[in-house]
């Protein structure tokens, strides 16, 4: 490597920014082999031993025969994700309704833990949302 030379410097940069990106769509089209449920076993390692042996044909061959199903398991991984993620979100903050809330204030009433003044500050709070 010629570090003394613009076109050196330039060309150094062009094969890192291509090894860079071929390593994203390495690891987007792995990914992609795992998610597909419908794909067989040995399928899954033919296409693994094309990617070690040729790797960048490969790649493209991937991209361009199985990139629309790709999108789409792309899409329903993270719709799943979403969903989960929604459902976590929900079961640990438990009901946020306003009639939950309500309730809620109202049995600290009954309990004597908040003051009638606190309760309409609650329900005010809750009703606003």
């Amino acid at each position: 490597m010629d570090w003394s030379s613009f076109w050196g410097v330039l060309w150094y940069t062009i094969l890192i920014f291509a090894f860079i990106a071929y390593l994203i769509v390495l690891f987007m089209v792995l990914t992609d082999l795992f998610r597909d449920h419908k794909l067989n076993a040995g399928w899954k390692v033919v296409w693994i031993i094309a990617l070690v042996i040729f790797p960048y044909l490969t790649a493209f061959v991937y991209i361009v025969a199985r990139g629309p199903g790709m999108s789409e398991r792309s899409r329903a991984a993270a719709a799943a994700a979403q969903r989960s993620q929604e459902e976590y979100i929900q079961q640990a903050a438990g009901q946020t309704s306003p009639a939950h809330q309500i309730q809620t204030a109202k049995a600290l009433l009954d309990a004597g833990v908040v003051s009638p003044e606190e309760f309409e500050n609650l329900k005010a709070k809750a009703l606003a949302n």
